[in-house]
């Protein structure tokens, strides 16, 4: 099944308090996290990204703290994967926690611009910019991730497998 949408653009060293910021902290409800999703370096993001959109960011996206937030406003803004040279390894992890499927592609994000249009198969880790027609390579994540994902995250993922 592949993922189409457009590109919002976001550079290297994003960390989780410019994906949400601890302003925003005193919920948990995904909505109202996407209300203020990226609003410190993209006022524009929370009020005009679509259902689909696609997030891309450049290295170490995801860095700073662990805080589970991060990836949860971003899923809930409608954000069906993250794309991106590298991930801090924390939000890798609660990205995967909480079913948002994220891709490395090293240097290659260099070449995908802001409002490009994407079709990305998480299945195989192929990314298409239909815009561009470059076709990028990312490592396919394993099956029982893609589950995880699939369930909407491990804890849905555990209570069906239990």
């Amino acid at each position: 099944m592949a993922l189409q949408g457009k590109v919002w653009r976001y550079g290297d060293n994003i960390d989780t308090d410019v994906i949400i910021p601890a302003r925003y902290l005193n919920t948990f409800d995904p909505q109202e996290l996407a209300k203020h999703c990226m609003v410190d370096i993209d006022e524009s993001f929370a009020g005009n990204v679509k259902q689909g959109d696609i997030m891309v960011g450049g290295r170490n996206f995801g860095c700073g703290s662990s805080r589970e937030h991060a990836p949860v406003a971003i899923k809930a803004s409608g954000v069906p994967v993250v794309i991106a040279a590298s991930f801090a390894r924390i939000f890798y992890r609660n990205g995967i926690n909480i079913g948002l499927p994220l891709l490395e592609i090293g240097d290659d994000v260099e070449k995908i611009k802001a409002g490009d249009e994407l079709s990305v198969d998480v299945a195989t880790g192929v990314i298409q910019d239909l815009t561009t027609g470059d076709t990028f390579h990312a490592h396919p994540l394993p099956g029982f991730i893609q589950d995880i994902a699939k369930a909407g995250g491990l804890v849905a993922y555990v209570k069906q497998n239990a």
